[in-house]
């Protein structure tokens, strides 16, 4: 069966497939209706996250590939209705999101000295106090 889920990077060698932190545990959210995803990652955006690609994938093939990763995968069906806290995470998403990813931390360790690696993340970190601060005045 054909169902979607949301990738950052798409098509490149430095792709990332968007996941929930609960706990201990990663979700990844597999989504039977394309719309639904496109949703999820419009939300995502909204919130200020990157802005993923909504991927068509069987689904027997992503969750074999979630089960390897040591990830879950969640399947979210057409129609869902959340009965708790947990699983209203499945159709809107956190306010939070990890700082560093896995894959950006390969993107810009690739071919950066220290110096320049420890620079860039200095400059992030004043465009992020900066953009805090730009928030506050709203």
């Amino acid at each position: 069966m054909q169902v979607f889920v949301l990738l950052f990077n798409a098509g490149t060698e430095n792709e990332g497939l968007h996941s929930i932190r609960i706990g201990d545990r990663n979700l990844v959210l597999i989504f039977e209706q394309e719309d639904d995803a496109t949703r999820y990652a419009l939300l995502l955006e909204a919130q200020d996250f990157l802005v993923p690609t909504v991927e068509a994938m069987e689904q027997a093939e992503i969750e074999k590939f979630c089960e390897g990763a040591g990830y879950e995968s969640r399947f979210v069906p057409a129609g869902f209705v959340p009965q708790t806290d947990d699983e209203r995470l499945l159709l809107a998403p956190p306010e939070t999101n990890l700082e560093e990813t896995d894959w950006q931390v390969v993107s810009q360790t690739e071919g950066q000295s220290d110096a320049e690696a420890e620079t860039d993340a200095e400059a992030e970190t004043e465009l992020e106090r900066m953009r805090r601060k730009l928030e506050g005045l709203l």
